[in-house]
């Protein structure tokens, strides 16, 4: 034991350099980060984290667990964030269980944070929950609670394609949303993501799965395909950096087509039934999705039928203003998708499709 704590002692003299010092922007109460460097650190700073549970969320709580972060997990259902609970240290991740629609559970969650991410957000509508009550209701809430606690800074997770004109009512509430948490709390960052693509993610899983959902177009609807840990990892060096009260557009470094990502997933899981899969018109599929809302579990929904119509907005990313070089589609597909190969195929190299040459 004597000769453990004089190794820790070397390791960690817990001498303190000005740099440890931060002192927060709003509220003024210092932030003092001490010990060694990585999960048995401590930062200083408390953090909640609304959507933790979800593809994106588990990846944040992820990296800045590891620096020492103490980790508010809002959860709904106590089994989604047990995964999250080995992320952190002892006594760093802290579930708490919460309702988007109760402003004193919100408060409860957030009353010792200075940082808040809200990561929240639904694909398809339910009974319960529709794009209108968590993309807007809910954020507004989130962001005026958290204002009101005396919360230093506001990240947003809202989506590339937000556009208050949009023919998709996913897209039109993100863009509501941010409209409504910027009025309340004026210096929120807003990140706009494009389609994130990952190991649990919802576009080369499920394209793996049901290609001719992504036919729709006849696969012509451009796409760019961001990389989900890229984009947790800006969210977590916000932590770092100065307050960045505006929009930051993270979409993938490349602009492809539904076509492409599936011959891509062809050529990786050596598999092309998708080429015998017929083009659905875009009435039946209308049709077909609005007819699947009877059943229980979440399947393809109108609005999603609508986005995939659209192309992916032009805007200019941020990523250099934020240090981070965005990682292509191609080198990671192998490994998200590996699982969908037969054992007679499992060790095949990969041929990739040719890149689409795309017009404006």
């Amino acid at each position: 034991m004597i000769l453990l704590r004089v190794q820790r002692s070397i390791a960690s003299p817990g001498k303190r350099a000005y740099h440890d010092l931060i002192t927060l922007p709003s509220t003024h109460k210092p932030v003092i980060s001490h010990g060694p460097p990585g999960y048995s650190a401590v930062s200083g700073h408390t953090v909640t984290v609304f959507g933790c549970t979800g593809f994106l969320g588990r990846y944040l709580v992820s990296k800045i667990a590891k620096m020492g972060t103490q980790v508010i997990v809002p959860y709904r259902e106590e089994d989604e964030a047990r995964h999250l609970k080995p992320m952190g240290d002892l006594g760093q991740i802290v579930p708490m269980e919460w309702d988007i629609r109760s402003d004193e559970q919100i408060a409860e969650c957030v009353r010792h944070s200075d940082i808040v991410y809200n990561l929240v957000g639904r694909d398809y509508e339910t009974k319960n929950f529709d794009y209108q009550s968590v993309h807007v209701a809910g954020a507004e809430r989130i962001a005026a609670v958290s204002a009101a606690c005396g919360v230093s800074r506001l990240v947003h997770v809202s989506h590339l394609n937000a556009s208050a004109t949009s023919p998709s009512k996913f897209y039109q509430t993100k863009a509501l949303g941010e409209e409504r948490v910027k009025a309340v709390f004026p210096t929120a960052t807003i990140i706009r993501p494009g389609t994130m693509f990952g190991f649990e993610d919802k576009l080369l899983n499920n394209i793996a799965v049901s290609p001719w959902w992504w036919k729709l177009n006849r696969g012509r609807t451009q796409i760019r395909p961001t990389h989900v840990l890229d984009v947790a990892q800006v969210l977590a060096d916000l932590m770092a950096t100065p307050q960045m009260a505006r929009t930051l557009s993270l979409p993938g470094p490349s602009t492809l087509t539904y076509e492409y990502l599936l011959d891509l997933v062809s050529a990786v899981t050596v598999r092309s039934f998708h080429s015998y899969a017929p083009v659905m018109p875009r009435g039946i599929a209308t049709a077909v999705a609005k007819a699947a809302q009877a059943v229980w579990w979440p399947l393809m929904c109108p609005d999603e039928v609508t986005r995939r119509y659209l192309d992916d907005s032009a805007a200019r990313g941020d990523w250099e203003e934020l240090g981070i070089t965005p990682t292509e589609i191609e080198p990671l597909a192998l490994k998200y998708l590996r699982r969908y190969r037969t054992t007679d195929t499992y060790t095949d190299p990969v041929a990739f499709p040719a890149r689409p040459s795309l017009t404006a």
